[in-house]
């Protein structure tokens, strides 16, 4: 298993991303740019300072290496990213191509028990909600977190058109119904929690007093199963008591039910044990970054968001992984929250903005490893495509036919191709090899199939032009 734990990739996601084992990541959180037509850069002077990247889209930035296994595993995709130019643009249509890329791989990854917090803005997030449905199933979406990013509308010296914007989106999708999750996540103030835990034990430890839950509420109806004497206490309701006889004593021997000396029951509940307040899906108690915390590298988030989806969805030495790390606030929050962790940014600023942040913070910064290579899977089965069985195999499994020209040829006239080329993270294992005929395997070379059928295109139509003057 390639497991990397505390990794820092510098290079194109995509890549790393292939070369990464399936079901590794516990908890995947991707801030990806959000297609704004514009370019964000860090101020001088800032610790991320040096660091920018552009936020405009065109076809060149989809990798047509990677295009096939759209093609081939999600042909109705296809079909709604075809129609994208159509509805909206053909920038639109090459971003949307280029996150389906990534969400097929990260799919992969994720862990069945795992969850995906992809964050963004109305720019898209229908388009990319859309993605989600197609790609990890509709009935494994699970909110759209609304995020108050800032409060209050800009002033502006033209007649407002439309309402100020000041929140983002999080679509938040498990991977099966065996998820991990926690929804008490939300914190109480200084203020509240002293107003809530009013009271203290011979011990000097905070609690109050939730006596009112001992008992069921007549109300509930009849409960019989809950009903028996304990300690010489009975409910004089048929609705029993809140707990079993055996969790009752339970809760009795850790001294979080006691029998006070005016002989009634007094059920605490301590502040050590409080696992917080539950959370809805509107988020506006989290500010956006500010004062020591800012780096200056462009759309920073706050560390206060991503410990609230961590502790949400992972557990500790869990493997927190994000894609897009910027400013590397998700790698933080994970070490900073006993998580494992891999980030992956094209930037290289990347790396010393993290080694900054993680040395502040007192003793975070070991065990840190930053790499550029593109790692191979070792959860599939390396094979030589010299083998004889691949051979065979795939002459079986292709009908004896060119995988790109579809010419019909002898097992001993085919030539093994990686379908990814290795130099953008293709393995040598099975499930990356195809056959080609000598001439399609000389015009592709080390480039993707997509070149490689646009030529053999264009071939056809010149032949056509050449014996029927088409």
């Amino acid at each position: 298993m390639n497991n990397m734990q505390n990794t820092l990739f510098t290079n194109d996601n995509l890549y790393i991303l292939n070369g990464l084992n399936s079901e590794i990541a516990d908890l995947i959180y991707l801030d990806p740019p959000f297609n704004s037509k514009r370019i964000y850069s860090a101020p001088i002077g800032s610790k991320a300072a040096g660091a920018s990247f552009k936020d405009m889209w065109t076809w060149k930035d989809v990798d047509e290496a990677y295009l096939d296994k759209i093609v081939e595993d999600y042909p109705l995709l296809v079909s709604f990213i075809n129609s994208i130019e159509e509805s909206h643009s053909k920038a639109m249509k090459a971003y949307v191509t280029y996150m389906t890329q990534r969400l097929i791989q990260l799919h992969r990854i994720l862990k069945s028990t795992g969850s995906i917090y992809l964050h963004c803005d109305p720019t898209a997030s229908h388009y990319l909600k859309l993605l989600m449905d197609f790609i990890f199933g509709k009935e494994n979406f699970r909110n759209e977190i609304v995020w108050r990013r800032t409060v209050g509308a800009k002033g502006s010296q033209f007649k407002a058109k439309k309402f100020g914007a000041s929140t983002d989106i999080i679509l938040f999708y498990a991977k099966s119904e065996n998820a991990y999750f926690r929804q008490t996540v939300g914190n109480l103030s200084d203020r509240d929690i002293l107003q809530k835990f009013n009271k203290i034990d011979e011990n000097g430890k905070k609690y109050y007093d939730d006596s009112a839950h001992i008992f069921c509420n007549p109300g509930m109806g009849a409960r019989p199963n809950l009903c028996y004497e304990w300690r010489g206490f009975i409910n004089p309701y048929a609705s029993g008591w809140r707990l079993s006889k055996e969790r009752l004593e339970e809760e009795y021997q850790k001294g979080n039910i006691v029998i006070r000396e005016d002989g009634k029951l007094e059920r605490r509940k301590y502040l050590d044990d409080y696992d917080g307040v539950p959370v809805d899906n509107n988020w506006i108690d989290i500010p956006r970054v500010g004062g020591k915390e800012a780096t200056g590298y462009p759309t920073q988030k706050p560390l206060a968001l991503l410990h609230r989806i961590i502790k949400a969805s992972s557990k500790e030495g869990d493997l927190v992984l994000d894609p897009f790390c910027g400013c590397a606030t998700t790698c933080v929050a994970a070490q900073q929250l006993n998580r494992k962790w891999i980030g992956i940014d094209i930037e290289k600023q990347a790396v010393s903005v993290l080694m900054d942040r993680l040395s502040d913070d007192a003793g975070l910064f070991s065990n840190f490893i930053q790499r550029t290579d593109v790692p191979q899977r070792t959860d599939v089965q390396k094979v030589l495509s010299t083998e004889k069985s691949v051979r065979e195999r795939l002459f079986k499994e292709q009908n004896g036919k060119c995988k790109a020209c579809d010419v019909e040829m002898r097992i001993v006239d085919f030539e093994v191709d990686h379908i990814i080329p290795k130099a953008k993270g293709g393995g040598d294992y099975y499930e990356n090899y195809q056959l080609l005929c000598a001439s399609c395997n000389r015009i592709k070379g080390a480039r993707p199939m997509e070149y490689l059928r646009l030529k053999i295109q264009t071939r056809e139509k010149y032949i056509k032009k050449i014996q029927f003057g088409e």
